[in-house]
């Protein structure tokens, strides 16, 4: 992933970010053309520290095949994004550019064991109906024991040993306090939801500056003028 010093995240803000999304495009390349799904998945850790990404596919998804635990493989995360209009800085001469987030997970395949597989589904669902608390959480065994083992046998658990991670948080971060405000404060008034939360992340960012002044930011929240 190419990323400019002033975009790349720390390591563990990477994970952080991959974990909390949950969600991601896994590829892999079968010798021939680049193989890849859209898929949940969660991140453990090994004893030593060494980060995992456990997923799943269909049986008859090719990937399945293609987890030798030899042969590398790439994980891309993506997080909210938005469109920049020039015409939103108060600084002139300024280009259309997008803002975003994304993480890559790079490192080998394996296949899970049947044992493995029961816990990670488990897991997996634990993660994302946490999400809906205070719903109770859906469980596995809710199901039949006959109707659960006929989607495990449909499926292939797949454990990725992250050896790379690499992130890309573009929001902006070389630009003035005024052209940095214009923009959030332009973004959290979009439409697109996606846009609101590129906002609201650039304002997380900096949250030292006034988002409130109707010149679009000419001065932070202590009073003193920006830079």
């Amino acid at each position: 992933m190419y990323t400019p010093p002033m975009f790349k995240p720390d390591r563990a803000a990477s994970l952080a970010f991959a974990e909390a999304r949950g969600f991601g495009t896994v590829c892999a390349w079968d010798g021939t053309r680049p193989v890849a799904s859209a898929l949940p998945f969660y991140l453990d850790y090994a004893d030593d520290g060494t980060p995992l990404a456990a997923f799943h596919v269909a049986r008859h998804n090719a990937l399945a095949d293609l987890a030798d635990g030899t042969s590398s493989w790439l994980m891309a995360v993506n997080g909210a994004d938005a469109y920049v209009s020039p015409d939103w800085y108060a600084s002139p001469d300024q280009v259309p550019t997008w803002l975003y987030q994304a993480v890559h997970l790079t490192g080998t395949v394996r296949r899970q064991s049947d044992d493995e597989l029961g816990r990670h589904l488990d897991a997996l669902s634990a993660k994302f109906e946490n999400w809906l608390a205070p719903k109770p959480p859906w469980l596995s065994s809710k199901m039949t024991a006959g109707r659960l083992d006929a989607m495990k046998k449909a499926i292939v658990g797949l454990v990725m040993t992250v050896e790379a991670v690499e992130g890309s948080f573009k929001l902006n971060q070389h630009k003035s306090d005024t052209d940095y405000v214009a923009i959030a404060q332009t973004q959290a008034s979009q439409k697109d939801a996606a846009a609101r939360a590129i906002g609201e992340r650039m304002v997380a960012l900096r949250p030292q500056l006034n988002y409130n002044s109707p010149l679009g930011a000419s001065e932070p929240a202590d009073g003193r003028n920006a830079p």
